[in-house]
């Protein structure tokens, strides 16, 4: 993934175009996108647990539109402090906040209205208690200096115009010894210039 936007893309109109295309993804997962999305995508490309996704509010799986599944990637322990990055509708976020269990944690953080109230919505339909929803930016996370055991995200870095702001938050927010469990989209070859300069590629 590239490192930084070209200095002449308006990094604030590029998170609203991004914002924008995600509110409509919560409000019509079934509509025209770019990228798959949805539950049975999960499954069968992603490796996720069909009667695991099949427990959650369909509202957040509808919306689901990831690219791998970080909850593979290690455990997420009883007790622990989670933290979502671009959380979305919230289904990394519930499948986490199951494994924390009562006594844990999972925040999601996200910039999109839509999609954090989805989220919220399914945590109290799920009965999910340990589940908190917080509106931010992956480049200036509302969370507290070493406060979280795992850090999670799924294919919303590639996303981010900051990448090393991105990253340096994570490695603030993190606790000594804690876990990134990262899915993303990363090139192996260097894009040319009108590539860099295109706004679509920037937003999906």
């Amino acid at each position: 993934m590239p490192i930084v936007c070209p200095v002449e893309l308006n990094t604030a109109i590029l998170r609203s175009e991004i914002s924008s295309i995600y509110g409509r993804v919560a409000a019509e997962p079934d509509g025209e996108f770019h990228f798959h999305r949805g539950p049975a995508y999960a499954a069968e490309f992603l490796g996720y647990d069909a009667e695991e996704l099949a427990a959650l509010p369909p509202d957040c799986t509808a919306s689901f539109a990831g690219v791998g599944n970080p909850l593979a990637i290690g455990p997420v322990h009883v007790g622990e402090t989670v933290l979502e990055i671009g959380c979305g509708a919230g289904m990394d976020l519930l499948l986490a906040a199951k494994r924390t269990g009562p006594d844990g944690h999972a925040i999601g953080v996200d910039m999109t209205d839509a999609m954090i109230e989805r989220a919220r919505k399914s945590a109290v339909t799920a009965e999910l208690r340990q589940v908190e929803v917080r509106k931010g930016d992956a480049t200036s996370l509302p969370i507290a200096d070493s406060s979280i055991d795992v850090v999670s995200s799924n294919g919303v870095l590639n996303l981010v115009p900051e990448k090393e702001r991105g990253f340096g938050e994570i490695v603030r927010v993190l606790k000594p010894g804690g876990r990134l469990h990262l899915a993303d989209i990363a090139l192996d070859v260097e894009l040319p210039e009108d590539a860099l300069r295109n706004v679509d590629l920037w937003t999906g």
